[in-house]
């Protein structure tokens, strides 16, 4: 069951927001409910939290590394 919120913005945020969820074709409450679910999700990691560490060191003896070292540094 849904349940009323009420929110106080600055009026060009709602003039803006109004405007963005009728170029979307959705009313201003599911593009809001949308931001707050995204903003909300737990236990969703980052993108970096989720590459951390995932990496190896480059190989430098390598030839492709003397390469790419040339070329990018």
């Amino acid at each position: 069951m849904k349940q009323k919120l009420t929110i106080t913005v600055d009026p060009e945020v709602l003039v803006a927001a109004k405007r963005h969820a009728r170029s979307r074709g959705v009313s201003l409450s599911s593009l809001i409910e949308r931001a707050l679910r995204h903003e909300a999700a737990v236990g969703e990691p980052s993108f970096t939290s989720r590459w951390r560490g995932r990496f190896r060191p480059a190989n430098r003896d390598d030839p492709r590394y003397d390469a790419l070292a040339r070329k990018y540094l």
